[in-house]
């Protein structure tokens, strides 16, 4: 089951047995294992296991044994690698012949856990939910719902500066919203830049617009690498970047002036939009489709080829975009 699918289900208030969160945004994992854990019961009713605590015995006895404090039992397991087929069948099992138990299951990192999933069924009561990163308009609206969850009186502009700065980290973002409701002040762009601070030493934004503008990003994207980004991450990144170009372009030549809301589905501050759009706008229409193909053809060489040494080979194919660009 996909997000969309999920959020009907919970506007409906229709409840599971056992839950399953994996994909791509860690953010998104957390974030829907704690939305529905305290939608099933309170802070003391909820048990976590994480990792290494995980202990298959333990778990299944936790589950088939009501609470004599609570009227809920919730069980939390966050796990790295995909369990055997038995233990979460069992698991699932248990939380169906105790009504009191609910088991969610939030898979975080790289691991393959697609086969995992389809141990979730409507049989039995469970459900797996794929999670992919968010677009930036999607990503903005959490942070905004978090804001107003924190009473927060904000500027719309502070919050998607707040999201650049992060490179689009949404967890870090949520944990500078913590920070600034302290402030008991309204939230000004200003306000972000005074007490927040941007990871890495390499501004994400500006190295995407210089990868695009054919400038030399040599010692950027090694920056970028070393500090641990993810190869396919980066990637994925790129290629939003350069779909918001096209858009940007495409929007400009039928319109005229392009509008952020109409395009993105929110406004970015203002520094970064006009840098964006003066960038869409310099490069030829046809050559977007050449750029994109190039980029979708690296994805798939990544996630499909035995490649000694990912790092180096995406460092080589992202140098060669300066070229395709002139």
């Amino acid at each position: 089951m996909y997000r969309n699918e999920f959020d009907n289900k919970l506007r409906q208030n229709e409840t599971f047995n056992a839950y399953m969160f994996y994909g791509q945004s860690s953010f998104l994992i957390d974030y829907y294992t704690n939305l529905v854990s305290n939608s099933l019961g309170s802070k003391d009713e909820i048990e976590k296991l994480y990792y290494d605590d995980y202990n298959f015995k333990y778990a299944k006895d936790k589950l088939l044994q009501s609470s004599l404090f609570a009227s809920n039992n919730i069980l939390i397991i966050k796990i790295e690698k995909k369990l055997p087929k038995k233990e979460v069948s069992e698991l699932i099992e248990a939380c169906n012949i105790n009504p009191d138990s609910k088991v969610i299951f939030a898979c975080m990192g790289d691991s393959d856990f697609k086969a995992m999933g389809g141990y979730f069924t409507a049989k039995t009561k469970s459900v797996s939910v794929r999670l992919f990163s968010p677009f930036a308009n999607e990503a903005v609206k959490l942070i905004e719902n978090h804001a107003r969850s924190l009473n927060l009186n904000y500027e719309m502009s502070a919050l998607n500066h707040l999201y650049f700065m992060h490179r689009q980290d949404l967890s870090l973002c949520i944990n500078d919203l913590e920070k600034l409701a302290i402030l008991n002040e309204k939230i000004s762009t200003d306000k972000v830049n005074a007490h927040c601070f941007g990871i890495g030493a390499v501004n994400f934004e500006d190295f995407l617009h210089n990868l695009l503008s054919s400038a030399d990003i040599s010692e950027e994207l090694s920056i970028l690498l070393e500090e641990g980004m993810n190869e396919i991450y980066l990637l994925t990144q790129v290629t939003s970047f350069v779909q918001q170009l096209f858009m940007i372009s495409s929007y400009a030549r039928v319109f005229g002036e392009p509008n952020a809301k109409e395009i993105l589905g929110f406004v970015p501050p203002k520094n970064v939009w006009e840098k964006k759009t003066r960038l869409a706008i310099n490069i030829k229409p046809e050559k977007f489709l050449e750029i994109l193909t190039y980029l979708l053809n690296i994805e798939l060489e990544l996630k499909s080829s035995k490649i000694s040494d990912s790092n180096l080979y995406l460092q080589a194919c992202l140098r060669k975009i300066s070229v395709l660009i002139r």
